[in-house]
C-alpha cells in the first residue's frame, strides 16, 4: 500500500458548529442552525443520520464544553464558500493520546476530492497537538468510497468492530509522529487552523 499523502486539489476550511447550532440541527431547524453557524448549511444537515449525530454532539458539549475545539464542524469549500460536508473528531484526545476522525460529504459534492481535503485538514490538526499519539478511523466494511479515501494517508488496519445498528466496521490507525513527519510543511498551508485553536 502506498503510504505517501495524496495530492489534494480541493481546499476546505471548517466552521464551528456551536452547541446551539448543533441543537437546532438536531431538532431539524436548518435555518436556525445555519444562522448560528454563519453559513448556509445544506439540507443534508437535517437528514435523519445528521440529526442523530448532531444531537449526540450537542449532548457531548453540554457534558464537556472543553470538547468544542475537537468535535463536528461544517466543511466549507475554498474559495467558493459552499458547505460540502461536516468533519471533526469524536472528542478530544483520550488518556492514551488517541483521537478518532469522522467526516461526511454532502451527496452533491461526493467524488470530487472533498473527503480527502477534510481528512488532510483533520490530520494536520491532530499532528499539531503534542498530546496526540494516534489517529483512528472506523469505516464500514462496505463503504468503498471511504476505504479509498484513507488510502495513502498512512493508516494501517488494526481490527474490526461491529454492532447491529452500524454493521461491521474496519478500524484503522496512524501514528501521530508519522503524520507529523509527513506534513511538517502542511501546517503552514493550514495556517488558519481550520479545526480549532
Amino acid at each position: 500500500m502506498n503510504h505517501e499523502p495524496l495530492s489534494v486539489s480541493k481546499r476546505v476550511r471548517f466552521v464551528e458548529l456551536s452547541a446551539k447550532a448543533l441543537r437546532a440541527l438536531a431538532d431539524g431547524d436548518l435555518a436556525g442552525g445555519s444562522a448560528e453557524a454563519g453559513v448556509a448549511l445544506d439540507e443534508y444537515f437535517v437528514c435523519d443520520r445528521a440529526r442523530w449525530i448532531f444531537g449526540y454532539r450537542a449532548d457531548q458539549l453540554a457534558k464537556d464544553p472543553s470538547a468544542a475545539p475537537w468535535i463536528t464542524r461544517a466543511a466549507v469549500s475554498e474559495p467558493d464558500g459552499a458547505v460540502v460536508g461536516d468533519a471533526g473528531f469524536h472528542g478530544p484526545p483520550d488518556e492514551a493520546g488517541m483521537v478518532e476522525v469522522g467526516y461526511t460529504v454532502v451527496p452533491g459534492y461526493r467524488r470530487q476530492g472533498y473527503a480527502r481535503a477534510m481528512l488532510r485538514a483533520l490530520l494536520v490538526r491532530a499532528a499539531a497537538e503534542p498530546g496526540v499519539r494516534t489517529v483512528r478511523a472506523r469505516i464500514g466494511s462496505d463503504n468503498t468510497a471511504s476505504l479509498a479515501t484513507i488510502a495513502g494517508f498512512g493508516f494501517t488496519r488494526v481490527g474490526e468492530q461491529g454492532n447491529e445498528r452500524d454493521g461491521l466496521a474496519i478500524v484503522f490507525e496512524a501514528p501521530a509522529d508519522a503524520i507529523r513527519a509527513k506534513w511538517r510543511t502542511a501546517s503552514a498551508d493550514m495556517a488558519s487552523d481550520p479545526v480549532g485553536p
